[in-house]
């Protein structure tokens, strides 16, 4: 089956006003959604927009793609800000309709091909990824275009996307144009972008897609572009059929395309009467006496849709909490969900750990993990007790993983507060995050880690 990554484009569209704390917590929304990259506009203030690029790289996992003019002029500034992510990606954007050669830059299809070839080696001299898209595609001349992406492949590139900014092809149409370069570039990475003049934005990405489409790029909150969500929905229903699956989930999809959908509209509609929220944390408390279809009714109402496999790995963490304190607010749940569901496959599952510290002895941690069916034991010392019982994983599972983020977050209040431990290990160049959460912190890092482990463990055994 054909893994389709889709690339979010939505802080790229015109007609957005968000400030510069929206986009960061847009980003991260986006990250949530597990697209593959996010598309972010090129930069114009080369201070505040260098900033933005930065917070943005620190704070998600997936691709980050900035795009870099043609003539190169921004490209230090550009790399500068985007080299900090764990997974950049610079993007060059040349058109190849003659209209748009010669009345918008000015030049020649020889002086065109000769600018996109050396913007994409420079580029490729920083970035190991680098993305070319042919802008207005669809009017160009066939030839013309199979030379332009011939010459940025050939340059480095390592996908090339193209656009249709007219947006006047019907899906079938669209999907013969993109079989024929397919055809006649078998091996390339292809990415498309669909214009929605015609609304038919969604059924052409999907007809790129049968055809040989690797990256489609759409939009969360869609103007203009194919929606995210629809694209997710119908590959969920149809993707069987098709042979073609997408990383986003569809069991937070409506949750979070509601909360990125109140950060993205405009200042007008922002002003008026909003619907609320499904519902909020205090107006529901549950008690270790609910049984799994309260909770799974709860689930709901925040918005998710959880398989029966997630059900059941959610009840039971919420039984276990449940055990230690009175109540569960739907906030406490809502981080539950998060931790427990939609995981990867554990490769490593703790079995039960005994930490021991005091003041004037370094602590320790004796840690029994199980891994298909196998016991696993290890003691380490440690400056604390989360130290040790690190240390004490790693010399479980033999492999040492930097420690790129480390963080303690209350999710409630009180003397019975949760806590939520969120742990980063950088491994091959990317950054693996993972969640714990419980009553017990310590507990809630070791959760944590194991999390962001079976991420690295899966990806290297599925690669």
């Amino acid at each position: 089956m054909n893994c389709i990554r889709i690339t979010d484009i939505t802080m790229k569209q015109e007609g957005l006003s968000l400030s510069f704390k929206e986009k960061l917590e847009l980003s991260k929304l986006l990250d949530k959604l597990a697209v593959s990259a996010i598309e972010l506009p090129s930069v114009q203030n080369a201070k505040t927009d260098s900033l933005l690029i930065k917070s943005i790289a620190a704070s998600v996992n997936c691709t980050l793609a900035v795009p870099v003019a043609l003539d190169l002029h921004d490209l230090d500034t550009v790399w500068g800000a985007l080299k900090t992510a764990g997974s950049p990606r610079l993007q060059i954007c040349a058109p190849v309709s003659t209209v748009q050669m010669e009345y918008l830059y000015h030049k020649k299809p020889e002086k065109m091909l000769t600018a996109i070839e050396t913007a994409v080696k420079l580029c490729k001299e920083k970035c190991a990824e680098v993305e070319f898209i042919a802008d207005d595609a669809t009017r160009s001349d066939e030839s013309f275009l199979l030379c332009a992406l011939q010459a940025a492949i050939a340059a480095g590139a390592t996908i090339v996307t193209v656009r249709d900014a007219a947006g006047d092809l019907l899906p079938e149409e669209f999907a013969a144009f993109i079989a024929n370069i397919r055809e006649k570039l078998p091996d390339v990475n292809l990415g498309v972008s669909c214009s929605n003049a015609l609304s038919l934005s969604d059924a052409c990405a999907i007809s790129a897609m049968k055809v040989g489409a690797a990256e489609i790029k759409a939009a969360a909150y869609p103007m203009g572009a194919p929606s995210v969500s629809h694209i997710a929905k119908i590959l969920s229903v149809k993707g069987d059929m098709l042979s073609i699956s997408c990383p986003v989930g569809t069991t937070e999809l409506s949750r979070l395309c509601d909360q990125i959908a109140r950060l993205c509209r405009t200042e007008k509609t922002k002003s008026a009467a909003l619907p609320p929220l499904p519902l909020h944390a205090e107006e529901l408390i549950l008690t270790v006496r609910d049984d799994m279809a309260a909770v799974l009714q709860a689930t709901q109402k925040l918005g998710y849709d959880l398989s029966p496999e997630d059900a059941a790995s959610v009840y039971a963490a919420f039984t276990a909490i449940a055990a230690k304190k009175a109540e569960v607010s739907l906030k406490e749940l809502d981080a539950i969900v998060a931790t427990a569901a939609m995981q990867v496959p554990s490769t490593y599952t703790l079995d039960n750990y005994v930490i021991t510290a005091a003041s004037a002895t370094s602590a320790t941690a004796h840690m029994k993990l199980s891994r298909e069916g196998s016991t696993l034991e290890g003691v380490s010392l440690g400056d604390g007790a989360i130290d040790a019982a690190f240390h004490a994983l790693e010399q479980i599972t033999g492999c040492h993983f930097e420690l790129d983020d480390f963080r303690i977050e209350a999710v409630t209040e009180g003397r019975e507060a949760m806590g939520q431990t969120i742990v980063k290990l950088r491994a091959g160049g990317k950054v693996y995050s993972g969640r714990g959460i419980s009553t017990d912190i310590i507990g809630a890092s070791i959760h944590a880690y194991l999390n962001a482990l079976n991420k690295i463990v899966y990806e290297e055994e599925t690669v």
